[in-house]
């Protein structure tokens, strides 16, 4: 982790429960993430990762607690503003749009920074044409940075899952974001695709200065990555610290990794 950003946390999680009905999701959850890291967040199904993904997305609502994210405090934010402050994410399953381009699906990803208006587009005014041309900029850049430029014009449903996956990765990147949410970003790739995820994801880090949470079954790809994790189990945290620790702490291995060799779950 780079410490030229210091120990400044971009992201807190403080106390945050989430319940459904006589359902604990969430209970009492809270840790930072610093400027600059690769923090992991592991545990078995059902432990409250996706759930607390949702918070962090304000898809869902914390019942009690508080996240802050680069000074603001994210629950006070609309739903539709949070891709606009700076927190971009992928999902565990592909969400893009089948029938459209590459291109097409990451030019979408820059719609948080257009901000020229219904009528300047309609009327194609010079404010609209430079917030295309400065979208498109961005959509190539993160087209370049993902190595898709020979599948830019292709249409996504055409494409292996693999490349889809980073399809998705280019588009939540070209919202420019400084926190971006890797929902388990190794499901589905086959083993070669597998060998370059871990590399890419410190190459990103690394070019953009970005700060990543990172969901993730696979222990060979968390360990490899992240300066710290957190460990979660039955919406509750277990262990907080460095790969070594979390990897050897003993609920931690109860609860997830099954094995001290840390076996992918």
């Amino acid at each position: 982790m780079s410490k030229e950003n210091g120990d400044e946390p971009l992201l807190s999680v403080n106390n945050v429960s989430v319940r459904f009905g006589g359902i604990v999701a969430l209970d009492g959850v809270s840790f930072d993430v610093l400027r600059g890291e690769v923090r992991g967040l592991i545990g078995p199904n059902g432990a409250g990762k996706s759930s607390l993904f949702n918070c962090l997305s304000r898809l869902y609502r914390c019942d009690t607690g508080t996240i802050h994210f680069d000074g603001r405090v994210l629950s006070e934010q609309p739903r539709h503003r949070i891709a606009a402050l700076g927190v971009g994410r992928t999902f565990q399953n592909v969400a893009l749009f089948s029938s459209m381009t590459v291109r097409e699906n990451v030019l979408i990803g820059t719609h948080a920074h257009h901000h020229a208006g219904f009528w300047r587009d309609a009327l194609r005014l010079p404010g609209a044409a430079r917030a295309e041309r400065a979208a498109r900029e961005r959509a190539d850049r993160a087209i370049e940075l993902l190595r898709l430029q020979p599948f830019s014009e292709r249409v996504v449903a055409d494409l292996p899952f693999g490349t889809q996956k980073r399809v998705e990765l280019a588009r939540a990147l070209a919202c420019e974001p400084s926190l971006l949410l890797l929902d388990e970003p190794a499901c589905g790739l086959n083993h070669e695709e597998l060998g370059g995820l871990g590399e890419l994801i410190l190459e990103i880090r690394r070019s953009l200065n970005l700060t990543i949470l990172l969901v993730e079954h696979h222990m060979g790809l968390v360990m490899s990555v992240c300066d710290r994790i957190v460990a979660l189990n039955f919406g509750r945290k277990i262990a907080d610290g460095s790969p070594a620790s979390v990897r050897s702490d003993p609920e931690v291995i109860r609860a997830y990794l099954g094995d001290e060799q840390g076996a992918t779950a």
